[in-house]
C-alpha cells in the first residue's frame, strides 16, 4: 500500500511537470492540459487501489490512513498547486505576468491564513469521512483500530495550523508602503 501512495505521490509531480513542460517548452498547449487533467486520475487510482486492498481482507494499517490523507490534501490543495505552479512556470519560462502573491500583512493576511486553515481542516475533515468509510466497510472494530487512531494522531495538524491564523490575527504584522 505505501508503494502505491509512493507511487500517486511520484506520479502527481511527474504529470504535473510534464504538462507544464509541454505547455511551454515544447508549445504543446493541448498535450500539456491532457497531462495536468491527468493528475486527479491518479486520486482515483490511489482510491481504488485502498478500496481493493481493504475488501481483500487487509488489517488496516496506518499507510490505509495515509492514503485517506493524501486523499484529502488532494482535493482540497491539489487544483491550487497546480494553479499556482502553472502560474509561477508561465511567468518564469513564458513571459506570463507575475503570480499572485498573498498579503504581506495587515488584516488582508489574517484572512489569507484563516482561508488556509479552513482548506487544512477541510481536507482533515475528508480524510475522516475517508477514514470512518474504510471502517464502517470492514465493519470489524480489531481490523480498524489502526484508522482510529490515525484519525486522532492526525487531529494535530489542523491544531497546530491554527496557530499561524490567530497570530496574524491577534499580532498582524504592519504593511509598509509598496509592499
Amino acid at each position: 500500500m505505501l508503494a502505491v501512495i509512493i507511487g500517486c505521490e511520484v506520479g502527481f509531480w511527474v504529470f504535473l511537470a510534464l504538462g507544464l513542460l509541454a505547455r511551454y517548452a515544447l508549445r504543446m498547449r493541448r498535450t500539456g492540459a491532457t497531462l495536468l487533467l491527468a493528475v486527479p486520475l491518479l486520486d482515483l487510482i490511489l482510491l481504488v487501489a485502498t478500496v481493493v486492498d481493504i475488501r481483500g481482507g487487509a488489517v488496516a494499517t496506518w499507510q490505509h490512513g495515509l492514503a485517506a490523507a493524501y486523499l484529502g490534501f488532494s482535493v482540497m490543495f491539489g487544483h491550487r498547486t497546480i494553479k499556482w505552479a502553472d502560474a509561477w512556470f508561465s511567468h518564469r519560462f513564458a513571459g506570463g505576468p507575475r503570480p499572485w502573491k498573498p498579503p504581506a500583512g495587515g488584516m488582508a493576511r489574517a484572512r489569507y491564513e484563516w482561508g488556509i486553515w479552513l482548506r487544512i481542516a477541510a481536507a482533515y475533515g475528508i480524510t475522516c469521512a475517508l477514514l470512518l468509510a474504510m471502517i464502517r466497510l470492514i465493519g470489524d472494530p480489531a481490523r480498524t483500530e489502526a484508522l482510529s487512531q490515525f484519525m486522532l494522531g492526525t487531529a494535530k495538524v489542523p491544531l497546530f495550523a491554527l496557530l499561524w491564523p490567530v497570530s496574524y490575527t491577534i499580532w498582524p504584522k504592519k504593511v509598509t508602503p509598496g509592499q
